[in-house]
């Protein structure tokens, strides 16, 4: 196989590895059931509020953010979401690109949760 359809073929199964879900849908997945949900806002923005039985992992702690991913379990689904979406799809990404199977992003981040 070329490096093109190599790199092709990873960069496909990472995406199909990350899904975006509306609030609706998340809050369905995440209500009443015991799931990894990471919150990847600041420690001030968390304190600020975030969604019940969220763990918090700080997207811009650099090494730290890949070392604390690094105590779940990369066979179950992940939940992620920040403020408006943007870091969590980011993270998103990079955590399936390191192996997460199936990882779930926030539509609209907390905002939209209200």
């Amino acid at each position: 196989m070329s490096l093109f359809k190599t790199l092709f073929k990873s960069n496909s199964a990472v995406k199909s590895n990350v899904e975006v879900l509306n609030t609706e849908d998340f809050k369905k997945a995440v209500h009443m059931n015991k799931v990894q949900l990471v919150d990847v806002r600041t420690a001030r923005e968390f304190k600020g509020g975030h969604i019940a039985r969220a763990l918090n992992i700080d997207y811009f702690k650099g090494d730290a953010f890949y070392k604390e991913f690094e105590k779940l379990d990369r066979s179950k689904p992940l939940y992620l979401y920040c403020r408006s979406g943007n870091r969590s799809n980011k993270a998103a990404h990079q955590l399936a690109a390191r192996g997460f199977e199936k990882v779930y992003d926030l539509k609209g981040g907390i905002l939209r949760w209200k």
